[in-house]
């Protein structure tokens, strides 16, 4: 008997030095997964990102040249210079993929870029400052903060004319817009909030108190939560959409930034200016998962449609940053999160087993991101056949400890 019980130890150690080795295995895999692949040069105080829905070309503002520079992310290197602008901030890219909109700070205007040609077809006239810009999901719109002017400015797309003005908080910076089109949320740099717009009517609906010098923001796909930057106080505020109230405060690097969530919504990067990092926050737990070194004054960040890559602009160092993206594992969190909770994940979403449609393996490895995908969505079973291992070790153990005992009977 107490043979069979020596054989049944020695096979659960070997059966749990395995499940460790798995486990651990994994470490090496998330470091390479969440590191810069590619720097981007020759561009100038670089600002805003967007990409085209088919991510294949990457549209970057040059404040310091009053420039656009186009950037292939299949060869990440720039295509295309589109000159003329004016002390340009923020771009943003129709849905159909045919223009890009591009904010010049300094002549109050907004310049139409046809992405077939790379040149100015329009300059539509807005508020003072013109900052942030958003377009609906239809593409009949385009919303745009003036700073200058505590407004935002509403543009037709087809005829490229104001149609309304709508007066907002303290020093407006950015604005998103929500999936189902219905609301449009502007953040008051001045005024720490966040102004809530209804777009049927353009008129603010709520306005939500959030941290200090609120800049970015971002909505999730589902439509259920935006996440803020607060440049202030180093934190990032989510306010649930139902309610617009803030259910979570996240601290994360120095002087945040700009914040964009992965089209799947596990996940929001957050850039941190002062100190030149990218916080990484997982939308299931609202914590930080990783942080990711980049250039000096990280500004803008936008995520590759398929949730390969993330581009970071990097003002201070003239450069783009691309980050390769960890694949999904949870969702959005769960509506009911209290303001002093941390949201608990409601489903898991299998991840894809390659993260190189679009990049064509010209960066990273798609094998390794399938290993790293494989390990996350089995975590749990992991976890769970470990503890079990243990408990059965535990309990060999002890069954043969109480069998030693004198008094128990022949073995």
């Amino acid at each position: 008997m107490k043979r069979a019980i020596t054989k049944t130890l020695r096979a659960s150690c070997i059966f749990l030095f395995i499940i460790f080795l798995c486990a651990f295995s994994l470490l090496p895999q998330i470091v390479r997964a969440q590191a810069v692949t590619a720097t981007i040069t020759g561009l100038n105080e670089p600002f805003s990102v967007a990409l085209t829905p088919n991510g294949q070309y990457a549209y970057v503002t040059n404040g310091g040249s009053g420039s656009v520079s186009v950037i292939s992310t299949a060869t990440n290197k720039v295509t295309s210079k589109i000159t003329g602008e004016n002390s340009p901030f923020a771009v943003a890219i129709t849905p159909n993929g045919e223009y890009a909109y591009v904010t010049n700070g300094g002549s109050s205007s907004v310049s139409v870029i046809s992405t077939a040609t790379d040149k100015v077809t329009a300059t539509v006239t807005v508020g003072n400052g013109p900052f942030g810009i958003a377009i609906t999901p239809n593409g009949e719109f385009a919303y745009v903060t003036n700073f200058g002017s505590d407004s935002v400015s509403v543009i037709n797309t087809t005829s490229n004319t104001v149609t309304a003005a709508i007066t907002v908080g303290g020093t407006p910076q950015s604005v998103a817009i929500t999936p189902n089109g219905e609301y449009a949320y502007v953040t008051n740099f001045g005024s720490g909030s966040v102004s809530v717009i209804n777009t049927a009517t353009n008129t603010v609906k709520a306005t939500v108190t959030v941290g200090s010098g609120p800049y970015g923001v971002a909505v999730t796909p589902q439509g259920e939560f935006a996440y803020v930057t607060n440049s202030g106080s180093g934190s990032v505020s989510v306010i649930n959409m139902a309610n617009n109230t803030v259910t979570a405060t996240i601290r994360v690097g120095s002087e945040p930034f700009d914040v964009a969530i992965t089209p799947d919504g596990a996940y929001a990067y957050v850039t941190n200016d002062g100190s030149d990092n990218v916080s990484v926050i997982s939308t299931a737990l609202n914590t930080v998962t990783a942080t990711v070194t980049v250039g000096c004054g990280p500004y803008g960040v936008a995520v590759t449609p398929n949730c390969a890559y993330a581009y970071v602009v990097n003002f201070n160092s003239a450069t783009v940053s691309v980050i390769n993206v960890l694949p999904a594992v949870n969702v959005s969190p769960s509506p009911s999160t209290s303001a002093s909770t941390s949201a608990t994940p409601t489903t898991l979403t299998q991840s894809p087993t390659t993260t190189s449609a679009i990049i064509s393996g010209e960066f990273g490895n798609s094998e390794t991101d399938s290993n790293l995908s494989f390990y996350q969505q089995h975590s749990v079973a992991i976890a769970i056949t470990t503890a079990l291992a243990i408990a059965l070790v535990i309990a060999v153990i002890t069954r043969v400890k109480t069998r030693d005992q004198p008094g128990d009977g022949p073995s």
